[in-house]
């Protein structure tokens, strides 16, 4: 058994790293470009914010914009692993406001994006980051 858990020793975690950076943020980020029209928000983000989406601390404009900056610029901080930990820690928030107070029934899918974001919080962006090639992020050595 040991010989064939070695084996999951040559996974590319680079690579592994990679992928749930781009898909993490792509469903953030494809979230974020339905809300705009042009160079501002469209109608339906207002009424989806002031109808639906009733977040009990801030009021509805506010949080469209809020909601919306996030959905478009921490994905690609996430796509280029730059900040990325911080990135994923500001789309992690947003996860639970969304499961808190928006959708609480859809814990199924939430929990995947936290899983996702918190593996990228926890491991780092991986080698094939600015972060890293930076020096702001180290690789861990594999034993």
């Amino acid at each position: 058994m040991a010989a064939l858990y070695r084996l999951y020793d040559y996974l590319p975690e680079d690579i592994s790293q990679l992928l749930a950076r781009i898909l993490m943020g792509w469903i953030f980020f494809r979230s974020g470009l339905g809300n705009i029209d042009g160079f501002g928000l469209n109608e339906t983000a207002f009424v989806l914010f002031e109808n639906e989406f009733k977040l009990p601390f801030i009021a509805p404009v506010p949080a469209a914009y809020m909601a919306t900056a996030g959905e478009l610029f921490l994905p690609p901080l996430l796509w280029l692993g730059l900040f990325t930990r911080f990135a994923a820690t500001g789309l992690l928030i947003m996860t639970l406001i969304i499961e808190i107070f928006v959708y609480p029934a859809a814990y199924e899918t939430h929990g995947l994006w936290s899983i996702g974001l918190l593996l990228i919080m926890t491991f780092g962006p991986g080698r094939l980051s600015l972060d890293h090639l930076l020096g702001w992020e180290k690789a861990p050595v594999r034993s």
